[in-house]
């Protein structure tokens, strides 16, 4: 494509957020630069692992092209009257450390960066659901590996789950999730009775070759939120 037949960069980011504003009722920086080609997702993925250490070392553009496009960004949702909502950012391991986007820190940037703008046409209910929705932190997820014959980056141990981090694969012990108790997925009901007692949980996930990608296998709850999630529930009334 010639450099005259380019789609402007003003018109990447508002088709980019329009799509997201459409989808999901708000857009962000990341729907942004995922949007328009600059960001690739399983780079943000790792990113949100705590793998790397900020948002802007996964971005393989030139800074000022980055700074200019959330400037295209913010001036289309001022424009568009959406309502500006700072969302908090946490790392998808057990330590939950705040995810930082720019190598510079500076806190006026980190907070455009984690802005969301939401739609005005939600009711103030929608909204708080909506916030709440997505500055829950991220599931931790485990993996049940398909080679058994690895090693864990810290202690030299091995296990039959683990969980990846940048230096390579941890034992449960190590990332702090040992001592939770597996249960297989099948039972909805218990799962979700199990998870919402339990104040540690992990998702448990299982790489499918025929399907090539990683399918749920269960979760890994607290053992005593297991036992009272499988207590039979007392009848209501009584005899």
């Amino acid at each position: 494509m010639s450099r005259k037949n380019k789609v402007p960069l003003a018109d990447r980011v508002v088709r980019s957020a329009e799509a997201s504003l459409a989808a999901r009722h708000f857009a962000s920086a990341i729907d942004i630069l995922v949007g328009i080609g600059w960001l690739d997702p399983g780079a943000a993925e790792r990113w949100r692992r705590g793998q790397v250490d900020c948002l802007e070392e996964a971005i393989p553009t030139d800074p000022a092209r980055v700074s200019e496009a959330m400037r295209l960004f913010r001036s289309w949702a001022t424009a568009q009257g959406l309502l500006a909502n700072p969302t908090e950012y946490v790392a998808r391991t057990p330590r939950r450390q705040p995810l930082r986007f720019s190598r510079s820190g500076d806190p006026a940037l980190e907070e455009s960066y984690r802005t969301h703008w939401v739609s005005p046409e939600l009711s103030e209910k929608k909204r708080e659901r909506l916030a709440e929705k997505v500055s829950r932190a991220p599931e931790l997820v485990v993996v049940q590996p398909l080679n058994t014959d690895w090693t864990c980056h810290r202690c030299g141990g091995t296990g039959d789950l683990l969980m990846m981090e940048t230096p390579g694969p941890a034992c449960l012990r190590c990332a702090g999730l040992d001592g939770l108790e597996f249960l297989p997925a099948g039972e909805a009901l218990l799962t979700r009775r199990a998870k919402a007692r339990s104040t540690r949980y992990a998702v448990v996930v299982r790489f499918s070759k025929t399907r090539r990608r990683y399918e749920r296998q269960g979760l890994l709850v607290e053992p005593q939120a297991a036992a009272d999630a499988a207590r039979p529930t007392p009848a209501a009334g009584g005899g």
